[in-house]
């Protein structure tokens, strides 16, 4: 890791060690001098995009009220209480994307985001705690932020927000810009804006067991082989014969029984799951795509760089992409795992790959999943 402030002078594997997953850390000047990446209007104008999540949130009259992007009208900046919330914004400018990068001390598969919240004067979300970690930079003006680690996590029953009836901060901090406050799984916390703000929020992808094993099970309805087909010869006369027999059941759970999975069925599951772009990333491909050989003689010179809103993982000889997965012989993964590792392959590394790897990186620059350096 580069900047030896981000974590407030401590290791990335300190701060695993003492506060990932377990208590809050308050970085002041984390990053020193931290200038917004974007502006007001430049998040604004992303937010009327129908290829950008975004929410806006009220909280005129003391009403809470939410609306979905794209944001097509919004409150006058002169106007309190209102706050905009633009997901993924790493996918779209690439200052976001190489802020998010600094953050790779944790792996790829469980970064998720960079969020930007925008709000007026005393604007927020309410008491809340995230499912996830999170890291909360201060971009642009002044936040304050009241935390705890409440064990009551009840919500206010009818809000439209997922607020907490029973909040009770702890401590409480003003956050500046460039200041950072990390906050573990299910700690809570208020963030209210003092005049105008803009907090970027990195968030981290914790899916939830139940979601996984659904998607697991239909992932592996494709690769299922049972064959033969239910039969009994042996039947005997019945005398219930609304009842289920006991030796049917015997049969299909001896059938069922035979269904395993490996733990080659599962890393392949996980690495599409995960590196599976989300509903709302389109990619764009090139307007005039170059040739096979021009592409070839560009990558030699130039190298690649996968796009931002490519999510590329490995594991073993299993490399994945978007969704996608392949077996790749060692000589081709060593190529591939530096490209996901690096997210780029300069000019000299570029001009080593196979013919295989060739074809696979021209496919995904024609896809836009990859873009010449």
């Amino acid at each position: 890791m580069k900047n030896s402030t981000l974590l407030g002078g401590l290791s990335p594997a300190q701060f695993l060690r003492d506060y990932w997953h377990k208590k809050p850390l308050l970085i002041r000047q984390a990053l020193p001098g931290f200038i917004p990446l974007l502006s007001p209007d430049a998040l604004f104008e992303l937010a009327r995009r129908d290829d950008v999540e975004s929410r806006l949130v009220t909280h005129f009259k003391q009403q809470w009220q939410v609306s979905n992007g794209p944001a097509s009208e919004l409150p006058s900046t002169a106007q309190k209480d209102w706050t905009l919330l633009v997901q993924g914004v790493n996918l779209h400018d690439d200052g976001a994307d190489a802020l998010l990068r600094q953050f790779r001390f944790i792996p790829d598969a469980r970064l998720d985001d960079l969020m930007i919240s925008y709000a007026t004067d005393n604007g927020g979300v309410g008491p809340h705690f995230d499912s996830y970690d999170v890291f909360l930079l201060q971009a642009h003006g002044q936040r304050r932020w009241k935390i705890g680690a409440t064990q009551d996590l009840t919500l206010v029953e009818g809000s439209a927000l997922k607020i907490l009836k029973n909040f009770k901060p702890e401590q409480e901090f003003i956050l500046e810009p460039g200041d950072m406050l990390y906050l573990p799984p299910q700690y809570a916390h208020d963030g209210t804006a003092i005049g105008e703000c803009m907090t970027y929020s990195i968030g981290f992808r914790a899916p939830p067991f139940q979601e996984l094993g659904e998607a697991f099970l239909q992932f592996m309805a494709d690769s299922i082989d049972l064959p033969g087909r239910y039969a009994d010869p042996d039947l005997q006369a019945s005398k219930h014969p609304a009842e289920i027999d006991a030796g049917m059941l015997a049969q299909i759970s001896d059938e069922l029984n035979k269904v395993r999975f490996t733990e080659d069925d599962i890393a392949i599951f996980v690495g599409e799951y995960l590196s599976e772009p989300k509903a709302s990333v389109f990619f764009e491909s090139p307007p005039r795509p170059l040739t096979l050989a021009r592409f070839t003689v560009a990558l030699n010179k130039r190298g690649v760089a996968l796009s931002r809103k490519t999510q590329m993982l490995y594991r073993g000889k299993h490399v994945f992409i978007n969704g996608e997965s392949f077996a790749a012989g060692r000589a081709d993964k060593a190529s591939l795992t530096l490209l996901a590792d690096q997210r780029r392959l300069d000019s000299e590394a570029a001009a080593k790959v196979s013919t295989d790897v060739l074809e696979a990186l021209y496919t995904w620059y024609e896809d836009g999943w990859i873009t010449l350096g």
